[in-house]
């Protein structure tokens, strides 16, 4: 009966004895409240900006972008060149609120060319990454609200056609290199009250 207590015992204690082990240490969660990102998209439509960082937030092996995005009509037409966005280490999810629009995706390039290091989209908010003239055999996805779409780092992306009066969607960056700043709820308050800046039209 001892011998067998003992073996329970040894058998237990090594589960007993573990404990988790994040890999972000004691980090705290973060909240953003409808009424911050109802602000920006009223700046928005104020000042014509497309793409604002809400959030960056440190998750430990990554960082978490938080991005809301406002993108005006569009008619289907010819791609113009250097529209085609890429982000070498930056992906994005969008979950589109408001609107509808058509999306093309894929990785073969068309002419590209690297992005300026220091643009501020590129410093703030989705990393280096190459402009391009098209894409090679892109998948076509037809968003609406309530739809979501992945698009991860090295993929391209162009909105063709936004058929109604704007497309609203959220973004979430994945930026597992921690490319681009933190921004936290403070240096979101003050961005809100900054005045805008055009060269923010992000892609």
């Amino acid at each position: 009966m001892i011998r067998s207590l003992i073996l329970f015992t040894a058998v237990l204690t090594p589960v007993f004895a573990q404990q988790p082990a994040p890999t972000c240490v004691k980090c705290p969660g973060t909240y953003i409240s409808k009424s911050e990102l109802d602000a920006y998209t009223a700046k928005a439509v104020q000042f014509g900006i497309t793409d604002q960082q809400v959030r960056s937030v440190d998750v430990g092996k990554s960082q978490v972008g938080i991005g809301m995005v406002m993108r005006p009509h569009l008619e289907a037409g010819p791609i113009r060149a250097g529209s085609v966005a890429e982000h070498e280490q930056i992906s994005e999810v969008y979950y589109i609120i408001e609107g509808s629009g058509t999306l093309i995706t894929g990785p073969d390039l068309i002419n590209p060319v690297k992005r300026a290091a220091d643009e501020k989209t590129v410093r703030l908010q989705n990393g280096p990454g190459w402009s391009a003239d098209g894409i090679r055999n892109p998948q076509t996805h037809r968003l609406k609200a309530g739809d979501m779409v992945v698009i991860p780092a090295g993929t391209g992306h162009l909105f063709t056609e936004i058929p109604g009066d704007h497309i609203t969607y959220m973004m979430v960056r994945i930026d597992p290199d921690k490319v681009v700043p933190t921004k936290s709820e403070a240096e979101s308050a003050a961005d809100l009250k900054a005045p805008a800046e055009p060269s923010l039209r992000g892609r």
